[in-house]
């Protein structure tokens, strides 16, 4: 299996991102984690974009602007999707491509089928389209959240996928239980597991009468090994998923062919 290159002892350039936006609190304790081992350079969309996938703005011009936290310049926005900022940091931000890519910390878990979801995560597949190392990191919340752990471990699972490299067409997702750092029980490596979300649309009336809705659910637990994301995560491991950029489904590949299609 192929692997990206591992990077030298130097201090490396880290590029940071998220799909919550330029303000999200996880994205500062990730940019301040990372700081800590390298150059930060942070490009982040200008307001949320969280459930954007892997969308890209297109017939609509983006707009970048630098952006500052407490009078101190901070990093830039953009004004469209997740993966919009990594195209924009690579082709116009940088003048040379970053030693990794770190996207998050974001607010809720990215597992099982939010996998497919998460702009968190489709900033960090657009870094292994680039053929950067690329992590993707979620907190197992939507609220009480502390980020203070999850931006240790961060930084601690960074550091290591530095030395040792990524097999190529692959990121890291990395979900983290929202509790003590006494509480974590270990660090598991998982499958992206079958857990999928209950609909639940809410539909309204607007003040004219005209119908609108609410797409709602709750994602239900369809695993119960350790071997996946989502139970993993409610077992207090942290669960790191390696994710493939290629989405065949190789084991259907010779049965399909034996249908012998025809045009």
């Amino acid at each position: 299996m192929q692997y990206t290159n591992a990077i030298p002892e130097k201090k490396p350039h880290i590029l940071v991102c998220n799909d919550d936006g330029i303000d999200a609190e996880g994205l500062h304790v990730l940019a301040a984690s990372m700081k800590k081992i390298g150059t930060v350079t942070v490009v982040a969309p200008s307001e949320p974009r969280s459930g954007m996938g892997h969308a890209l703005t297109l017939g609509v011009p983006l707009r970048v602007k630098e952006y500052a936290r407490n009078n101190r310049f901070f990093g830039y926005t953009v004004s469209g999707t997740p993966v919009d900022c990594i195209k924009v940091a690579l082709s116009h931000i940088l003048t040379e491509p970053p030693d990794i890519l770190v996207s998050g910390i974001n607010y809720g878990s990215n597992t099982a089928t939010n996998t497919l979801y998460s702009g968190t995560i489709g900033a960090a597949l657009e870094g292994g389209i680039q053929h950067l190392p690329a992590i993707a990191f979620s907190l197992t919340t939507y609220e009480n959240a502390d980020f203070t752990y999850a931006g240790k471990f961060a930084r601690k699972l960074v550091r290591k996928v530095l030395r040792e490299g990524l097999p190529s067409d692959t990121i890291l997702s990395v979900n983290i239980p929202n509790i003590p750092e006494s509480d974590i029980r270990g660090v598991a490596v998982t499958s992206q597991g079958k857990s999928r979300w209950a609909e639940n649309t809410i539909e309204r009336d607007d003040m004219y009468g005209n119908p609108y809705y609410w797409l709602s659910g709750k994602l239900e637990l369809l695993d119960n090994e350790m071997l996946y994301d989502e139970y993993a995560i409610r077992q207090n491991y942290i669960a790191v998923t390696p994710v493939s950029i290629d989405m065949t489904n190789h084991d259907a590949l010779n049965n399909i062919r034996q249908w012998k299609l025809k045009r």
